[in-house]
């Protein structure tokens, strides 16, 4: 079974937003998380099969280099967000317990607020036969179910854009980790050569909501998926942002030349 906990705060539109973008479309911000949980609802049995397909493999070179760069460590707590089919938990837990028995101390949460996204990493942990080690939490990126300065490393891979407010996601990411802590954020962006980002909007506008009609059976959610990735911000707008957040230290890396980049940065 899932945890189910709250905070007391909601994922309302904060005061002022008048809409909030669901890909190219603009709803009110109180309708965006029923949207995009209908979205990853509809996708979640084929969600990796998918991400194979659609990057050639690459997103596990991406995934492999944030963990890199969060450097694990024996004994620590480590929160992967909107993380609910396990890809980057199962990369942390591995470096927290290299051996099979998961006997090595630490341990990873995975907090997604889709519960068929969570189903399906549980049962993918289930299967690898990894009984110990991960916990996995239903909860809203923008109101954590977690106490403040309590976790050691925060990751979000593919999730961001997907928040109603960025901004307070940035917020609850900060307030959860221990100071000292590490935040990663891997997220789709701007591609950098002129070239390349051409060829890059033909794929992705043609080929993969049509791949993703015949793969997952849905090509609306996919098509969505590729209008979330043109309205997220850039890379020096997000870095901005997490610096008004209140992190530092921030850095991004462009990977595959901009179609994905990952951002770092401390909570001293």
């Amino acid at each position: 079974m899932f945890q189910h906990m709250t905070t007391g705060e909601t994922s309302q539109a904060r005061e002022g937003d008048a809409a909030a973008d669901f890909g190219f479309r603009q709803v009110p911000p109180a309708e965006k998380e029923k949207l995009v949980r209908a979205v990853f609802d509809s996708v979640a049995a084929r969600y990796d099969v998918m991400n194979d397909l659609m990057s050639g493999g690459i997103h596990r070179f991406w995934k492999g280099t944030l963990v890199d760069w969060l450097h694990p460590r024996a004994g620590e707590v480590l929160l992967d967000v909107a993380g609910g089919t396990g890809d980057v938990a199962f990369r942390l837990r591995e470096r927290l317990h290299p051996s099979s028995g998961g006997s090595a101390p630490g341990r990873v949460i995975v907090c997604d607020i889709n519960e068929s996204m969570l189903r399906v990493g549980r049962d993918r942990a289930l299967d690898r036969g990894l009984l110990g080690g991960i916990e996995w939490v239903t909860g809203n990126a923008e109101a954590l179910p977690l106490a403040t300065s309590s976790v050691d490393s925060y990751s979000i891979a593919f999730g961001l854009r997907n928040v109603t407010h960025i901004d307070a996601a940035l917020a609850e990411a900060r307030r959860v980790l221990k100071p000292g802590g590490r935040f990663a954020c891997l997220e789709f962006s701007r591609v950098v050569d002129p070239g390349l980002a051409r060829l890059y909007d033909i794929y992705s506008f043609s080929v993969l909501p049509a791949l993703g009609g015949i793969v997952a059976g849905d090509r609306d959610a996919y098509q969505y998926l590729v209008e979330s990735i043109r309205r997220f911000p850039p890379q020096q707008e997000l870095a901005d942002r997490m610096a008004a957040a209140g992190f530092e230290r921030v850095r991004y890396r462009n990977l595959t030349g901009g179609v994905a980049a990952l951002h770092t940065a401390w909570r001293l």
